[in-house]
């Protein structure tokens, strides 16, 4: 495996202080020994959706700093950053391209053109799953006055690349290429699951279609000494298929799985897909994102479910809803939940090392986001400002504000749990799930001498860890 087993650092940018020498500067002084590696969060030059419009994957945006900054990151931590399928900017090089020449344009073929598909019917459209209040398509207008329409999943600015065209894929094989030579070692893969446009389908993670596009891109990563991680939010047996195809599946369902253990004091679900959940995932608790709900569908009952929204929504704003393109007014059910994790579990440091304790025993390779590193609140003022719901949980922190908040006792116990999960040696071996009551949690990990326990005491938030020491060998008990 390229990726080093111990945890990593989920950031913006330009979020930790003002831009990438800051953020490097940040984890050197204060996450050497707690993290191996960073995803950070998209860095090029972009015009819509916080950075995930591209106008390319070759460029560091100049607010941020430069690819040296890059490259002093990864050459110290095992670096993650977004490779963007689905879509381009419209302020991209191509795309302008196509808008001045039209259908003779070099690049006419990256983009998906609608009306070249044949008709649409209102029922092929009910049928597409859509990310925003109307259809998923735009009409341009050409330098010679003529018209046309491309598909664009999310906003206006981001136009859908076309996977039946060789010169989509070129376009990624040029990125991965680039990027990995400037030390990346992990891509996630973003919004990979609309690449699939097939009329009469949802074109959303269409099968068998989708595989073929990811295994293409994971071999192209692996030729160039990087791994993949794809990212969907969905049900839950799509991150199993991404396992078995190789690749390392998203652990989203823990999210939402351990709001509900804790906040009701029972792990016989927890238990259930701790013992059947992807080895080689990645896990999360938060993302820039919101906390997820299509991902523990079939991993919790729906009354369970229900349980965590309402408790959750208390203290969250506005939830994400799932929409139809046949009537962009009506909505399903809810998709994400916008809070921070820390404000979820009600602000309760026990409950909130807890779960970080259980993320960090589970298997996979976890992951901390920025906001939750430092036990960061719902930032109400920000998500005012912008009218982004999930701006409630993207807290721009002054770098003052930063080194105030890793004072604080809750993260000076969350990075000595960091630390452990780092070093020390039994985490590349086993995974064990050992006996407890439904009101409890007990995991272990061997790999030869060593071997190291957890148990949670979810009644009461308490958590303690037991290993062999390693000089000594000796048990050693530890309170987090």
């Amino acid at each position: 495996m390229v990726l080093r087993n111990q945890v990593q650092l989920i950031a913006y940018p330009d979020r930790i202080g003002r831009n990438l020498a800051d953020l490097g500067q940040f984890m050197d002084r204060h996450l050497s020994r707690a993290v191996g590696g960073v995803h950070i969060l998209p860095l090029y030059p972009s015009n819509a959706d916080s950075g995930f419009s591209p106008l390319t994957h070759k460029e560091v945006d100049p607010l941020y700093g430069t690819w040296a900054d890059v490259e002093h990151i990864s050459e110290r931590y095992d670096l993650c950053v977004d490779l963007t399928l689905n879509h381009i900017s419209d302020e991209s090089p191509e795309f302008k391209d196509f808008l001045q020449h039209g259908y003779k344009s070099e690049h006419a073929e990256l983009f998906v053109h609608v009306d070249q598909m044949g008709t649409i019917t209102p029922d092929d459209l009910a049928k597409i799953h859509i990310r925003k209040e109307k259809e998923p398509f735009r009409e341009v207008t050409f330098a010679d006055g003529t018209t046309g329409r491309v598909w664009c999943t999310f906003t206006e600015h981001q136009i859908d690349l076309n996977f039946n065209s060789p010169k989509s894929y070129a376009l990624m094989e040029e990125y991965i290429s680039f990027l990995t030579a400037r030390g990346v070692k992990l891509f996630r893969l973003d919004a990979f699951g609309y690449t699939t446009k097939k009329i009469g389908t949802s074109c959303f993670l269409v099968e068998p279609d989708v595989y073929d596009i990811l295994k293409w891109i994971d071999e192209i990563a692996r030729e160039h000494g990087a791994e993949t991680l794809p990212e969907v939010h969905d049900h839950s047996s799509y991150q199993y298929a991404i396992a078995l195809h190789g690749m390392h599946p998203y652990g989203f369902a823990l999210a939402p799985l351990l709001l509900y253990s804790l906040l009701d004091a029972n792990s016989a679900y927890l238990k259930q897909w701790l013992r059947m959940c992807p080895r080689n995932q990645i896990s999360v608790l938060d993302t820039h994102d919101g906390i997820c709900i299509p991902d523990v569908e079939g991993v919790l009952p729906k009354a369970e479910i229900q349980a965590v929204i309402d408790n959750v929504s208390a203290r969250s704003a506005d939830p994400i809803l799932r929409r139809s393109a046949a009537n962009v007014h009506s909505v399903g059910a809810i998709y994400q939940l916008t809070c921070t994790y820390y404000d979820a579990l009600k602000r309760n440091d026990d409950a909130y090392i807890a779960a970080r304790a259980i993320q960090f025993f589970s298997p996979g390779i976890p992951q901390v986001y920025y906001v939750g590193l430092m036990a960061g609140q719902n930032d109400i003022e920000l998500m005012d400002a912008t009218g982004e719901s999930r701006d409630i949980n993207r807290h721009r922190y002054t770098m003052e504000e930063a080194e105030e908040a890793m004072k604080q006792p809750v993260v000076k116990r969350l990075l000595k749990l960091m630390e452990f999960r780092c070093s020390y040696p039994a985490f590349n071996g086993v995974f064990h799930l050992q006996y407890s009551n439904d009101s409890s949690v007990a995991m272990c990990w061997r790999d030869g001498t060593f071997t190291c326990e957890l148990f949670v005491d979810l009644n009461f938030k308490k958590t303690t860890v037991r290993y062999v020491e390693e000089k000594s060998r000796r048990w050693l008990s530890m309170t987090c």
